[in-house]
């Protein structure tokens, strides 16, 4: 299938700079799987369009501020940093030890290619030594931090929130707060699970007295997620690995919801993956640690999933053609379409759209 299957235009002005003041006063197009119907409303109208017996099911993956500015010691030229995750083994806990002990990979943008044993000065008195080069625009490096104790500390000084690069504005203190979901809770992630950003407490609060389930798991978002397509046809691209974890509640909610004829409903497309990721030969959900690589194409076949909560996303990007393998690839594009003339706003900071009966 090619790549170019999954183009669409859109003008620029309606790529989102900038979130609404109010999360849930985001547009919501909501798209029927099954007949032609469609309606135009509010997120916050989400409780009201979803039943009482339905399984919401979110990523409580919590955004680090993973960008990091610097300088080549020797040149002065800039560079650019986004860490993705500690090189060893040592997961989330690694947030907590000093920086100076661990090596780390990140994707590097530079004038010129960096080098091994290259010192790049970074903000706040830290550094970073590239130990690696890994090819694909990502490297090993080994980071320095100063006067910081830990690696958290180390990104709450220097770092700043990896705004996605179509955001084309400084960032501000404002997005460390609405670059994440109110729910986030579980440190990792390079990008926003960008569906949940509509969510408020207002919202949780009216789903769950109307007797919506909801459970959580953590996706650590990365380049899985967010790199491009860059091959002229989808099935030859390969998807970074992504970490995950399902706690045993949620595994035991998928899992009771499917056996009761209840469904589920994933915001985003990284529950998605997930969800689809940890199921067993017997259609079980499984618990625990994983990682993902699924690329979910037109033809999958889906076992968890039976509604979506997602935004709009790029064109030609994995995150379309998952959408696509959901609901149709016509009738994505023609929503698409649709939504571009009715002056939606597309991509993170964007409006939401919800694919269900």
């Amino acid at each position: 299938m090619n790549t170019a299957d999954f183009d669409f235009a859109l003008p620029a002005s309606q790529i989102a700079q900038r979130p609404l003041p109010e999360r849930d006063a985001s547009r919501l197009f909501w798209i029927s799987c099954s007949t032609a119907a469609a309606r135009h409303l509010q997120f916050r109208d989400l409780p009201d369009l979803l039943r009482p017996s339905d399984l919401l099911v979110l990523n409580d993956a919590r955004v680090l501020p993973a960008r990091l500015l610097g300088k080549k010691e020797k040149s002065g030229g800039a560079v650019e940093l986004l860490l993705i995750g500690p090189a060893g083994a040592s997961g989330a806990a690694a947030f907590d030890e000093s920086p100076d002990a661990l090596e780390w990979i990140c994707l590097g943008q530079s004038s010129k290619a960096l080098r091994p044993n290259a010192t790049i000065e970074l903000e706040q008195g830290c550094s970073a030594r590239v130990i690696e080069v890994l090819g694909g625009g990502e490297y090993r490096v080994r980071l320095a931090a100063g006067s910081a104790r830990t690696v958290a500390e180390l990104l709450d000084r220097a770092g700043r929130v990896p705004l996605p690069p179509y955001i084309k504005r400084e960032r501000d203190v404002a997005d460390r707060e609405r670059y994440q979901t109110v729910y986030a809770r579980t440190p990792g992630s390079v990008a926003a699970p960008t569906a949940g950003l509509h969510f408020t407490a207002g919202v949780l609060a009216r789903l769950g007295a109307r007797g919506t389930e909801i459970a959580a798991l953590t996706l650590d978002v990365g380049p899985g997620t967010f790199l491009p397509i860059r091959d002229s046809e989808i099935e030859r691209h390969q998807m970074h690995s992504e970490a995950f974890f399902i706690p045993e509640p949620t595994a035991r909610a998928v899992n009771h919801a499917k056996q009761t004829g209840r469904r589920v409903v994933a915001v985003g497309t990284t529950v998605v993956r997930v969800l689809e990721s940890a199921t067993d030969d017997d259609g079980l959900l499984r618990a625990g640690p994983g990682k993902t690589s699924l690329f979910i194409q037109p033809g999958f076949r889906f076992r968890q999933v039976d509604a979506l909560v997602t935004n709009f996303h790029l064109p030609k990007s994995t995150l379309l053609v998952l959408v696509s393998a959901f609901l149709g690839r016509q009738r994505v594009l023609g929503a698409y379409a649709e939504a571009t003339q009715l002056g939606y706003r597309f991509f993170s900071y964007g409006d939401a759209m919800l694919i269900a009966d």
